[in-house]
Parts: structure tokens; C-alpha cells; sequence
């Protein structure tokens, strides 16, 4: 009987790093400073608004 070597290939799930330079929103709060950065995905196909509409109409269906 002759072995057979498989290998599965799995999607590449680390996330893309945002440039150093890339523009953030820096609040400080206290003695903690946040900064916070924005990716966007290059392959969706929802809208900003469309995300927006859906985000509220399932919390209002949650309440």
C-alpha cells in the first residue's frame, strides 16, 4: 500500500497591517492614549450606507 502526503490549503487569515503613516484617530482618554486606524476591504460589495442601513435595522428589530 503506498502512503499518500496531503497537504490542505487554507486561506491566508492574517490580517493586512495599515501603514505606519496611514491616517488614525488618536484620543486620549485619562492617562491611556488610543489610536485607532481604518482598513476597508478591497473586495466588498456593500456600501459604507448600505452597511450602515443594515447595522441599524437589525438593532432596531433587536429591541
Amino acid at each position: 500500500m503506498s502512503e499518500e502526503t496531503r497537504t490542505m490549503q487554507t486561506a491566508d487569515t492574517t490580517p493586512a497591517r495599515a501603514p505606519e503613516d496611514a491616517p488614525a484617530l488618536v484620543k486620549k482618554i485619562g492617562k491611556t492614549t488610543y489610536k485607532v486606524r481604518v482598513h476597508f476591504s478591497q473586495t466588498s460589495t456593500e456600501t459604507m450606507s448600505d452597511k450602515i442601513k443594515r447595522m441599524l435595522k437589525n438593532e432596531i428589530q433587536q429591541m
